[in-house]
């Protein structure tokens, strides 16, 4: 469910790793040291970004809404278990083609412009499923909103890194996670009191107030300066900055990075499957493989609908579930680059592995008749387990990994395969959940549990450490493994 954060630097990054938007990464200039003195201002930058995160609630919230609202909706509209698969998981057939399309959208409309049109998606389609009475304009609607959010995925992360100094740049990208996290957790817990419809309108929110708040915030002063709107340019930047701030520094860095940008070489799919590049791209599709084949989508999409087959209350449970997600998601942040990726990858894998295995437990033994007053707690032990264990690694490491393993004339084609790689995982799992707990509760879960095994395997052998390294240093320790393989062979 965490899914978009996979552009970086070829938007107005520098060719470092210090400059990648990475949750909670350490600083070596103080806040205090850069703005003290009058000499900047940091209050525009923290308005603008509280603006564009509205656009990450909007995320979760549109990922959130069919966990409490399924029975409601089955119900009312009387919709068969397919219909509401197709319903749940139509989201990320349009979030596919919104992250696909995004890219263009934000370089021809500006960032601002982009988020604008996400928001206009996100509405029409929160309108559609309010006024629904059948199955084909709720799938309009979640289309419509899963459209929108695809775009965001790009927009939002790329707006707030572009106009962040670089030293306050990753704490303030790591609110995007978060938010997105927080926005879905809150539909889980106020979905669980109101109706299916009055939680769409209320969905329509967070895009009010973000097309409002744009309005009072500048455009990202490097798409400016990038389509060569030189005064524009210095004024929003100047905006950013602070009125009395020297900007003259970070202007030439950011016309230098443009014109370095510009002189690299235009990157086709098919050079990703150079030898240079192949384990990296390995690297980056295995892991958004493994982090939808855990069955993340499909456990979080149908949360009540899971709890209530294992015996308790589908609003009790849903509801704690929401209440694990934020919390967890601020630790695993935080713990990011002081236990490093790779740990953090293996534990977080371990956690959804027990997590899925006892769910899957949980209805082995509801089947066989087998100590019934223990299978509620079991199953949701190993849910809250299962998601608080994702939120902590598998949600958010595999995108900061993806953004660190491409040499950056290649990674906006990358980010392209990878995040069309785990936006058609999330719709396959999000599809396929009820037609397998139909089939088999707990075979799904022990299968989904296989693929956590297959993870910690997968990172043990192939994914390398990028703690603390620059991107040449990876991109080295890459191509040295690389090469000492093809000897081996």
């Amino acid at each position: 469910m965490t899914i978009g954060q996979c552009r970086d630097v070829e938007n107005g990054g520098t060719n470092s790793l210090e400059d990648l938007e990475l949750p909670f990464i350490k600083q070596e200039k103080s806040f205090v040291a850069d703005y003290e003195g009058g000499t900047g201002s940091i209050g525009m930058v923290l308005l603008s970004t509280c603006v564009a995160v509205c656009g990450s609630f909007e995320f979760g919230s549109c990922v959130g809404y069919s966990a409490p609202t399924q029975s409601a909706i089955r119900e009312d509209l009387n919709l068969s278990l397919a219909q509401f698969s197709m319903f749940g998981s139509i989201l990320t057939i349009g979030a596919m083609l919104g992250a696909i399309t995004s890219g263009r959208i934000a370089d021809f409309l500006g960032r601002k412009g982009a988020m604008r049109v996400s928001a206009a998606f996100c509405i029409t389609g929160w309108l559609a499923i309010y006024f629904s009475e059948g199955a084909f304009s709720l799938d309009i609607g979640r289309f419509f909103t899963g459209y929108g959010i695809g775009v965001f995925s790009y927009a939002v992360p790329i707006f707030i890194a572009e106009i962040a100094p670089k030293n306050l740049r990753g704490g303030l990208t790591t609110l995007n996670q978060l938010m997105i996290v927080t926005g879905s957790s809150v539909s889980f817990v106020v979905g669980t009191v109101i109706s299916w419809r009055t939680l769409a309108i209320t969905a329509i929110l967070p895009c009010i107030v973000l097309l409002v708040g744009l309005w009072f915030v500048p455009e990202s002063p490097r798409w400016l300066a990038k389509i060569g709107h030189e005064e524009e340019f210095q004024v929003a930047l100047q905006k950013l900055r602070g009125k009395y701030a020297d900007i003259s520094d970070e202007t030439a860095e950011i016309k230098e990075y443009i014109v370095t940008l510009q002189n690299l070489p235009k990157a086709r799919v098919l050079d990703l499957f150079h030898s240079k590049h192949i384990r990296s791209v390995i690297i980056g599709v295995g892991l958004m493989v493994f982090q939808q084949f855990g069955g993340i989508n499909g456990i979080g999409f149908y949360t009540s609908q899971t709890f209530e087959e294992a015996g308790i209350s589908g609003k009790i449970g849903t509801i704690a579930y929401g209440c694990v997600q934020v919390p967890i998601t601020v630790v695993g942040a935080m713990l990011i680059d002081k236990s490093g990726r790779k740990p953090l990858l293996v534990v977080s894998a371990t956690g959804t592995f027990l997590g899925c295995f006892l769910a899957g437990t949980s209805f082995f033994l509801k089947e066989y008749g087998l100590l019934l007053n223990w299978v509620p707690t079991i199953a949701v032990s190993g849910v809250l387990i299962y998601i608080a264990f994702f939120s902590i690694g598998m949600g958010a490491i595999p995108w900061v990994i993806m953004s660190e393993i491409f040499p950056i004339h290649v990674k906006g084609v990358a980010g392209s395969l990878v995040v069309l790689v785990n936006w058609l995982g999330a719709w396959a799992v999000s599809y396929t959940y009820n037609f397998l707990m139909s089939w088999s509760s707990a075979r799904t879960y022990y299968m989904y549990s296989g693929f956590s095994l297959l993870t910690i395997l997968f990172v043990a052998k192939l994914v390398p450490e990028t703690k603390a390294k620059t991107l040449e240093e990876i991109q080295s320790c890459i191509n040295s493994d690389r090469r000492e393989q093809d000897i081996l062979n």
